[in-house]
């Protein structure tokens, strides 16, 4: 079992490697919309403090394809995020940014939702439960700072 605080040193090489799981998304607060499998690989970009998080799924039956860059900015003190995929974030790039967690980090970014409307947040968590088992949980958060959960991967390390 991992302490309940690593440096963003130990943190992110421990990511590095295959993994698969299931999905959760969930379109409105407190109703699930789907469940289902998902399959992801953390690969080192840079070094091991640059990372690329690429996974493949499917949502409500159709193929879900995402990718994230993962960084840790050692002079901000800050986690960094820049994520897309072909569901959520299937027109812009959303960046994201913020500090480590207990075991792990929780970063936040800004998404446009339409013409005219205010820009909603989603806060990303990462946290790694013990060296072969990775939870991701992403919330939007409402103009109103309302948050509610939209999303959470619960990964299992594929040992190979």
């Amino acid at each position: 079992m991992l302490s309940s605080y690593m440096t963003p040193q130990e943190f992110l090489p421990a990511l590095i490697g295959k993994w698969k799981g299931e999905c959760s998304t969930w379109f409105e607060p407190g109703v699930l919309a789907d469940v289902s499998a998902v399959e992801g690989e953390i690969s080192a970009l840079v070094g091991k403090n640059m990372l690329k998080h690429e996974y493949e799924g499917a949502i409500q039956g159709k193929p879900r394809h995402g990718v994230e860059w993962i960084a840790y900015n050692a002079i901000g003190n800050r986690f960094e995020i820049a994520w897309f995929d072909s569901f959520h974030m299937n027109y812009a790039i959303l960046y994201s940014v913020g500090p480590a967690a207990e075991s792990g980090f929780s970063v936040f970014g800004e998404y446009d939702v339409g013409e005219g409307h205010p820009r909603w947040g989603w806060r990303t968590v990462f946290r790694l439960d013990d060296p072969e088992h990775l939870v991701l949980q992403a919330y939007n958060v409402m103009p109103d700072g309302l948050e509610a959960l939209a999303v959470e991967i619960r990964y299992h390390k594929v040992l190979e």
